[in-house]
């Protein structure tokens, strides 16, 4: 519906939204609609389907309208509840959501930057992501390598800026060198729940896609970078990782690699020394199987070397051909 404030020379498209309007979405809540304040006074509620830096999308029923940014004063979004992906996997830590709409970076920090922490050791920091509300968070097991005393700082918006607060009661649950992750739990002293992120489910990733990482490069908490997906399967090591053009330094690793939608597609870890726009990411594939497996890597703060992990292969001493194939063959 729109509500016009006063007198104003709206575009036709406008004007002829308030028709659609009126009879689409008649039958909706009035909390279910995104409420955008037009530069002119006019206000549109209507479903937002994909936001950009430059234009935003408006569901009208029969017709969708997009509308330029310098004609947009606000919007509010609505509060309203995500379906998770898979309902019927109510024992595992993370969450998946299906059809969520494309948001601007800024508005998606503002609505998942809490779930974003600082991991901190007494040797370095890092970053991380809460994915429970119980406290379960997913960092890199370079970030915790050979450490017991760990904090993390997690965040909450206030006002003007976020409050810090800073939880030194953090355990070590599991720990995969591997695949360089790590599951860690942070104990809330009020015992409320923490904010989380969602995990992505079904892989899509297409080279060009703009992602976003929030982390604290350098202890330079809540820095937010943006780029774009440079490519989804770079090999190092037997294993694949997303290639980007996100800002990557040290203090980002262990923090998520966001889409547009919000969803952690990666776990920054990596960057090519001396190279410019060349950050890596874990897949969001080797987080979900970690997380669904992380008992087959459980750590034992008794016996750090417990859990299933992958030894360095011995390095090959004798280069000249097998004796046994030293005959008349050739072989």
């Amino acid at each position: 519906m729109i509500h016009r404030r006063r007198p104003t020379t709206a575009a036709s498209a406008i004007a002829i939204a308030a028709a659609i309007l009126a009879t689409t979405h008649a039958a909706l809540a009035a909390d279910a609609l995104d409420r955008v304040t037009m530069t002119d006074g006019q206000v549109v509620e209507a479903p937002i389907l994909k936001e950009t830096d430059e234009a935003v999308w408006l569901d009208l029923g029969s017709d969708v309208l997009r509308v330029r940014r310098d004609q947009i004063e606000t919007i509010e979004h609505a509060q309203t509840a995500e379906q998770p992906q898979d309902e019927s996997a109510t024992d595992t830590l993370f969450r998946s959501a299906q059809s969520l709409p494309v948001r601007n970076p800024e508005d998606l920090a503002k609505r998942f930057g809490e779930a974003v922490i600082k991991v901190s050791t007494p040797s370095g920091l890092g970053s991380g992501f809460l994915i429970h509300p119980d406290g379960y968070a997913i960092t890199n097991a370079h970030v915790i390598q050979g450490e017991t005393k760990i904090k993390a700082t997690v965040f909450s918006q206030e006002q003007l800026e976020f409050r810090r607060d800073v939880i030194d009661d953090v355990q070590i649950v599991a720990v995969n060198n591997h695949l360089d992750l790590a599951l860690i739990k942070l104990k809330q002293p009020e015992g409320k729940p923490f904010p989380t992120v969602y995990v992505q489910g079904a892989e899509k990733l297409s080279a060009g896609e703009g992602v976003f990482a929030i982390g604290s490069p350098l202890g330079l908490e809540r820095t937010l970078s943006r780029g774009v997906i440079a490519t989804t399967q770079r090999n190092f090591d037997g294993l694949t990782y997303i290639q980007t053009t996100t800002a990557i330094n040290p203090g980002n690793s262990g923090g998520p690699l966001f889409n547009d939608r919000g969803e952690v597609i990666g776990v920054t870890n990596m960057k090519i020394p001396f190279g410019e726009g060349l950050g890596f990411a874990i897949p969001a594939r080797y987080v979900r199987d970690f997380i669904r497996n992380y008992d087959a890597f459980a750590y034992d703060r008794d016996n750090p070397n417990s859990g299933y992990s992958y030894d360095e292969p011995p390095t090959r001493r004798n280069f000249n051909k097998p004796p046994m194939l030293d005959d008349e063959t050739g072989g």
